[in-house]
């Protein structure tokens, strides 16, 4: 059994018992967390599709940590010209562990 859901802009396959870093969450470590935005969910054969959203599935997870990904470097440079720019950004990310599926 998996599903898609949708967060932060992004689409994730998730199974029960999975890990996965998602956009920042307003939520304390260790409590339970509902994604609403189901786009797929299929059991074995059976398969439901939304249009966009599949009507009564969710997928329950709970928060395991916050926490800051790795620094990405950003860099602008002009040859011959004088300009060199560096910039870094490191983008906040909550981990959820995939706890139940409803509405499969």
């Amino acid at each position: 059994m998996y599903a898609v859901i949708k967060t932060g802009g992004k689409q994730y396959r998730v199974a029960p018992g999975e890990s996965l870093q998602v956009e920042s969450l307003t939520a304390d470590v260790g409590s339970a967390f509902t994604f609403e935005e189901v786009l797929m969910v299929a059991d074995g054969d059976s398969i439901k599709v939304g249009a966009p959203l599949v009507a009564g599935a969710t997928v329950k997870a709970e928060i395991t940590a916050h926490g800051r990904g790795d620094k990405i470097r950003i860099i602008k440079h002009r040859r011959r010209k004088h300009y060199h720019k560096e910039q870094g950004h490191r983008q906040n990310f909550t981990a959820v562990k995939i706890t139940e599926i409803v509405g499969a």
